[in-house]
């Protein structure tokens, strides 16, 4: 893979482009979990290392995505991580044309564009923090992340701690078996709620290996689709159940009065929950998300056909 493609097409990093050629396991990731618009400083470097670093140990090359100088992005050189950690500028799926159109300097990508980018790039795992999904009062606003149809539409395996707490976590799960996107379960029978472990709402399948969760894609009956393996934060790290409601509760009470709406939701929703928590939220988010980035990279390794430690149940 041409690691200096023309400009308008994806453009793969030398290392990932390496890892690539060589048969190596690669795992993408997406930017604004490590931008501004993701985790405040320094939570967002610190984020960035630890799930490079959680990758790597798994012998598996991370995949940073984003838009940069107007190019779609799969991998970063040396030296350009300070970009992405100062990015302020959203970018979804929908959005990576424009974006690219519009010799956009830098752009994060959501979940939606780098499960997008990943599969141009020829990767097939991603891992992040939570997904977007059916948001509450979705039945009138008819407001749906446009992660569920990047889900449905990419052959990519998505690894993630569910979907972020604050979303209608049961429509969400409704909607997932609408558009025939498996919902895997890692080591665990019950959907999580990011802070969490369990939202009290099952998972269709649970899975206690790496080399299964690889079956899963392969064995799938629509080409196009994707696979969500939900991976429960470490228990060590879960956040008070009945204290995280309360700031839920507080948090989308606010959104509501200020009119918050589509894409600013999340992360106004998420500031509200750090100050309700006294900053708990936020060594959760890097837990999981660290923990997330390593089970990404068992299934990456077995896909390739490759053992790592965490292959094994």
């Amino acid at each position: 893979m041409n690691s200096t493609m023309e400009r308008g097409a994806v453009r793969v990093s030398e290392a990932v482009s390496a890892a690539l050629s060589a048969g190596r396991p690669v795992v993408a990731l997406e930017s604004t979990i490590f931008s501004r618009l993701g985790l405040p400083s320094p939570a967002n470097s610190e984020a960035m290392r630890r799930c490079m670093a959680a990758i790597r140990k798994e012998g598996a090359e991370p995949a940073v995505t984003a838009i940069l100088d107007g190019t779609a992005r799969v991998g970063l050189e040396p030296g350009e991580e300070e970009r992405i950690l100062a990015g302020t500028r959203k970018v979804a799926e929908r959005d990576v044309a424009v974006a690219v159109a519009q010799d956009l300097a830098v752009g994060v990508t959501t979940v939606s564009a780098s499960v997008a980018l990943a599969h141009a790039a020829g990767i097939e795992v991603f891992a992040t923090g939570g997904i977007g999904g059916v948001h509450r009062g979705a039945e009138v606003t008819g407001d749906i992340s446009a992660d569920l149809d990047a889900l449905a539409n990419h052959p990519v395996i998505t690894v993630c701690a569910g979907a972020k707490a604050f979303l209608d976590l049961a429509r969400t799960l409704e909607y997932l078996e609408t558009i025939g996107v498996p919902v895997l379960g890692w080591q665990h029978d019950w959907f999580p709620a990011f802070y969490v472990r369990s939202s009290g709402l099952p998972v269709p399948h649970r899975v206690d290996s790496a080399p299964v969760v690889a079956d899963v894609l392969r064995s799938r009956m629509r080409e196009r689709t994707g696979v969500l393996l939900t991976v429960p934060i470490p228990p060590a790290d879960e956040l008070d159940e009945a204290a995280l409601s309360g700031a839920l509760a507080a948090a989308l009470a606010a959104c509501e009065a200020e009119h918050i709406t589509g894409a600013a939701v999340t992360p106004f929703v998420l500031a509200r929950i750090e100050e309700q928590t006294a900053g708990a939220s936020v060594p959760a988010n890097l837990a999981l998300a660290e923990n997330n980035a390593s089970v990404a990279a068992a299934v990456a390794a077995a896909l390739c056909g490759a053992e790592t430690p965490a292959t094994q149940p």
